[in-house]
């Protein structure tokens, strides 16, 4: 198994900052899991996942970052790297941003720091799943320049898997 170096856990960009969790961020995190339409998780369980985020940050040595905007300084969502379907060697690209935020280039700035960051740590390639409902992040993939590979079918639909070499 090849040793990869630790993802950077704080990451600037003109407009955005990426930082560790902290316990703070549970009720803005709440909110953003509610615009899925799926219920409002608890500010308990979103604690409890935090702390899951950040032991599974440490142990992997990728992270899930909270993005907040320099001079608003809110929290609009998230981006970073994970497991997912994929592989701690190729780990899989996620964002999530609230619906107000949408349009304005936010998760294309953030995944781009997160590209530049998952390259550092020695990585060749990442990988990025997406509902092929999901229009606006499979614009912000091709901006990156992910490419698709594999269609597959889940229960909740079907899924683009795209990649994009980090060479």
């Amino acid at each position: 198994m090849t040793t990869y170096e630790t993802m950077p856990y704080h990451l600037e960009t003109e407009r955005l900052i990426l930082r560790p969790w902290a316990e703070s961020d549970a009720a803005d995190f709440c909110a953003l899991l509610a615009e899925r339409g799926k219920g409002t998780p608890t500010v308990e369980r979103i604690r409890a996942a935090i702390a899951e985020l950040l032991t599974a940050t440490a142990s992997t040595r990728i992270a899930l970052l909270p993005i907040q905007r320099r001079n608003e300084g809110d929290f609009i969502g998230y981006c970073g790297l994970i497991i997912g379907r994929s592989t701690l060697e190729e780990p899989e690209i996620a964002y999530e941003l609230f619906q107000r935020v949408h349009g304005r280039g936010y998760a294309t700035e953030a995944a781009s720091a997160v590209l530049d960051a998952a390259a550092a740590t020695g990585r060749k390639r990442l990988w990025s799943t997406v509902g092929t409902w999901n229009t606006a992040s499979l614009r912000v993939l091709e901006k990156l320049g992910f490419e698709p590979d594999h269609l597959s079918t889940e229960d909740n639909g079907e899924v683009v898997w795209l990649t994009r070499s980090l060479l």
